[in-house]
């Protein structure tokens, strides 16, 4: 049970990520979530998160965000990338990992999530079958609820920290 809460990687930004090296291995979609993922709780897209978007397009990658807020937080951060987008997604539920597959006609071994929450991300994206990879949040603003989570994140930190000593990463996120 413990295992279905392991990213395939973790690492401190998806900005720090090779996404050469992802599409080297055959990543032909990524799936974010927004929020403490890219840009700080409810900030637009910056435009290093533009940047990168762009650098991910030229890699050859497609690009979905997967966020369970509103339509119109995400199409507001969409608005000068225009990738597809699945706002209510209802994570960590399978659905709105698959629709973002279709959206990008990918399928579970060519799709990699990338998130800031094991709860919601990682976990939704283990259960759809798609590797993950966990970032660190980016900014302290945060609802109740998700600091609460937290607290048990780091539970389940500690245990794949031992898991990956013993087992080496699951996806290779740098050249």
């Amino acid at each position: 049970m413990l295992r279905e809460l392991y990213p395939s990687a973790w690492t401190s930004s998806p900005y720090d990520i090779d996404y050469r090296a992802l599409y080297r291995i055959g990543i032909r979609g990524v799936i974010f979530d927004i929020d403490n993922t890219l840009v700080p709780h409810g900030a637009p897209a910056d435009d290093r998160a533009e940047a990168l978007m762009e650098r991910i397009r030229t890699a050859g990658i497609d690009i979905c965000f997967l966020s369970n807020n509103g339509k119109e937080r995400v199409e507001s951060f969409n608005r000068n990338i225009g990738a597809h987008f699945v706002y209510k997604a209802g994570k960590p539920k399978r659905e709105g990992y698959r629709k973002a597959m279709s959206l990008m006609g990918t399928d579970e071994s060519s799709t990699v999530f990338i998130g800031d929450q094991i709860f919601t991300d990682v976990w939704g994206a283990n259960r759809s079958g798609i590797r993950s990879i966990l970032v660190k949040q980016i900014g302290p603003k945060e609802e109740i609820q998700i600091i609460l989570k937290r607290r048990l994140e780091w539970i389940v930190l500690a245990f794949y920290r031992i898991y990956r000593k013993s087992h080496g990463p699951a996806i290779s996120i740098k050249e």
